[in-house]
């Protein structure tokens, strides 16, 4: 990937100026982490005025500074000058512009978290006579891929996850009637980009009444997590 970056400067002379009669452009110029340095040195000669016979030599030393954008890779990267180009305003102010190449540019790669996660199966028994009720619940988080974070922050983030999953089957449970044992599987989906109520619905076929047992669906975002559930009834 090829990325110009355009540079002007405006430089005034102590004396009238003329006409440029040679010029050229050299440059330190180098990159290192994300942070491109270095001096433009320009030199030549110029005429004070049109009628002048003799020339007088110039050279400018201007600094140049820039930190790329942190979504490329640097590490193949090169830097050049593209292009250079100068006019001369009201005599005495020679306005030049450089264009500088950075070239071998690569964007770093982002990988995203998938959008299903499995859940295994939860098993709720009730003892109807004295409406105890036992439960036995297994959550296992199995992710396809990663989001691309910092590595120290990966673990917090799944364990706070299980974590408020745990939390709102427990509560579904407690806030149930079973009239009979019951085996259920459930579905995690997050909300992505794209994704509408009625398209989760049509995928897992199941109605908007179920949903609603399970998640509050007045306020759906990007990145919620709706449970799904798939129930059976035992013998």
């Amino acid at each position: 990937m090829k990325n110009i970056i355009p540079f002007k400067k405006d430089v005034i002379f102590k004396t009238n100026l003329s006409e440029i009669t040679s010029i050229s452009l050299e440059n330190t110029l180098n990159l290192k982490n994300d942070t491109i340095s270095g001096d433009f040195i320009i030199s030549g000669d110029y005429k004070v005025s049109d009628n002048s016979t003799t020339v007088e030599p110039f050279e400018l030393n201007i600094p140049f500074e820039i930190v790329l954008d942190d979504r490329f890779d640097t590490k193949r990267a090169t830097v050049d000058i593209d292009d250079f180009y100068y006019e001369i305003v009201n005599n005495n102010v020679l306005s030049v512009s450089i264009d500088v190449l950075v070239d071998h540019l690569q964007e770093k790669t982002i990988v995203e978290l998938e959008d299903l996660v499995e859940v295994t199966p939860v098993r709720v028994t009730l003892d109807s006579e004295d409406d105890d009720m036992e439960k036995e619940s297994i959550i296992k988080e199995e992710c396809i891929e990663e989001r691309c974070v910092e590595e120290e922050d990966q673990l917090p983030r799944k364990d706070m996850e299980k974590e408020e999953l745990e939390q709102k089957i427990n509560s579904i449970f407690n806030n149930s009637t079973f009239s009979d044992e019951v085996y259920v599987t459930y579905n995690v989906f997050i909300i992505r980009d794209g994704d509408t109520l009625d398209s989760i619905m049509d995928k897992y076929n199941v109605s908007r009444d179920e949903l609603e047992k399970y998640n509050d669906l007045s306020n759906l975002q990007l990145g919620d997590k709706l449970i799904i559930p798939n129930s059976y009834e035992g013998n």
